[in-house]
């Protein structure tokens, strides 16, 4: 881990410089289809686990995504003060609780203070936390919270808004109930206007949530 950025490393929060057990997720799988009953070598099941290791591989990424390399420099400096709304970046996570997906719309919005970021960074920042073991309400707060440390600017505003298996699959089976989360920092936090702003322009999204 590069001691350049201390900070950023802080604020992505459980950085791992290390690579995948994929062994010990195969074995993992293994058991688990025993422990239902399963028939492992049949051709169906037989990759099984080599394919779960490789999916892991992709979707808990974001432990492994190195924020400095992430960010990569597109950091500018500019003159422009006013609100900055990324709307609608798709994100896919998995529940910590019981490791089912949950899918949804992250809404971010920043008002720079001298330095904007390059708008690819910040579908990259919530991916970043997306390919974790989340819960919603924490994954909000992380994206607002790496992008203040980030930026330092004037207010960060991060809504999300997502659908989850857990409650769609199985318990109180509500498929069209969805979650909303909101992260407020800075003027977002303390000026009505600007949070109005924000919520007028997020609420023009198209479409609601299907998937």
């Amino acid at each position: 881990m590069s001691n350049t950025h201390p900070s950023l490393y802080d604020a992505a929060e459980l950085f791992q410089d290390s690579t995948l057990d994929k062994d010990a997720i195969k074995e993992s799988v293994s058991n688990i289809l025993k422990a239902v009953g399963e028939d492992q070598r049949r051709e169906g099941l037989a990759k099984t686990p080599e394919r779960v290791a490789r999916m892991y591989e992709e979707l808990l990424s974001g432990y492994r995504a190195d924020p400095v390399a992430m960010v990569n420099n597109a950091i500018f400096k500019v003159t422009y003060d006013e609100m900055v709304i990324i709307r609608d970046i798709e994100f896919y996570s998995l529940c910590e609780h019981h490791m089912l997906p949950f899918m949804g719309r992250a809404h971010v919005a920043y008002i720079p203070d001298g330095k904007v970021i390059g708008l690819s960074k910040i579908s990259r920042i919530v991916d970043m936390f997306a390919h974790r073991l989340q819960v919603q309400e924490r994954m909000t707060r992380q994206v607002a919270d790496f992008i203040d440390e980030l930026l330092h600017p004037k207010g960060v505003a991060v809504v999300m808004e997502a659908l989850h298996l857990c409650s769609m699959m199985r318990g109180v089976r509500k498929h069209d109930a969805r979650l909303t989360t909101s992260t407020m920092l800075g003027a977002f936090k303390t000026d009505l206007a600007v949070r109005m702003e924000f919520q007028e322009n997020i609420s023009r999204s198209a479409e609601p949530l299907h998937f």
